[in-house]
């Protein structure tokens, strides 16, 4: 199977697995703006819980608890992300944002709920004794250590005195963006009782490369293709991997990170293929 037919199928179980999850809620305008905000979207994150599960033979039927989970909580963060007193956008994933298909309200409390629901898939019994590992592990790379502490310092950057320097803006985006990816790519050692070493040295390299890309899609790409409003991080004279190391650089120091994720996944030979083609996908997509 392809590398896009993979990522494809993998997304496919992962939204019928969200799917069913939403089916025991309430039939609410709450529940509807929770299945408005996991339509779409490429399910890299889920994707990589699969595959990094697959390497130490666990089975689809159970990752895919945990695939379901990270995508159910980066829908969250993406919700509330969106917001006014946040980025203030109006589109995602080609469809409008939730505060502007409902309100604002409802999407501050979709985006609850929607990481609500994260940990109850990851409570799982299908999970069995990796659960608390994977619920705790989980609860670091969104909160004050990981994701929301890279959305604080992203925020409070836009009206610092002076741009982020490029040591500064790395360790931002290490918690906004790589804590999640982060915890996606060591989660299959976890359900497989394996030692996650390499698979967070992939991590950390990958989480940087795909930022580093988004930073280049908001300069090279257009709103048709990636489903969001680009061109924000120029108008707004915000400090990008892009604005600090230039086009050609960023594109460059993109491509070193991706030969860096695949050498750390040389213990793993053959069996991590798909894990080396997704860190090549993630600097040449355009979405």
């Amino acid at each position: 199977m392809s590398f896009p037919a993979r990522l494809q199928a993998r997304a496919a179980a992962i939204q019928a697995h969200l799917d069913t999850a939403l089916t025991e809620f309430p039939d609410a305008p709450l529940t509807c703006a929770m299945r408005h905000a996991l339509q779409g979207g490429k399910r890299l994150r889920g994707f990589l819980v699969m595959e990094s599960a697959a390497l130490f033979g666990v089975p689809d039927a159970v990752s895919v608890h945990a695939a379901a989970a990270i995508e159910a909580l980066h829908a969250y963060s993406l919700v509330h992300d969106d917001l006014p007193c946040m980025d203030d956008d109006d589109l995602r994933r080609g469809l409008p944002t939730v505060h502007i298909a409902w309100d604002e309200a409802t999407a501050v409390l979709a985006g609850d709920a929607l990481q609500s629901l994260a940990f109850e898939l990851l409570g799982d019994d299908a999970l069995g004794e990796a659960r608390l590992p994977l619920i705790r592990a989980l609860a670091e790379a969104a909160g004050a250590r990981g994701m929301v502490l890279g959305q604080a310092q992203d925020i409070a950057a836009e009206t610092a005195a002076a741009p982020l320097t490029l040591d500064q803006i790395t360790a931002l985006q290490a918690g906004k963006t790589g804590a999640l990816i982060g915890w996606a790519c060591t989660a299959g050692a976890h359900l497989g009782g394996a030692d996650p070493g390499p698979l967070h040295r992939y991590a950390g390299a990958l989480g940087l490369a795909f930022q580093i890309a988004d930073d280049i899609l908001d300069v090279t790409g257009d709103a048709a293709a990636t489903g969001k409003r680009v061109g924000k991080d120029e108008a707004a004279g915000k400090a990008t991997f892009v604005s600090l190391l230039g086009l050609e650089g960023a594109q460059a120091r993109a491509r070193d990170l991706v030969q860096e994720a695949e050498a750390a996944l040389t213990p793993y030979g053959a069996r991590a293929e798909t894990l080396r083609q997704a860190a090549r996908f993630v600097i040449a997509r355009r979405i």
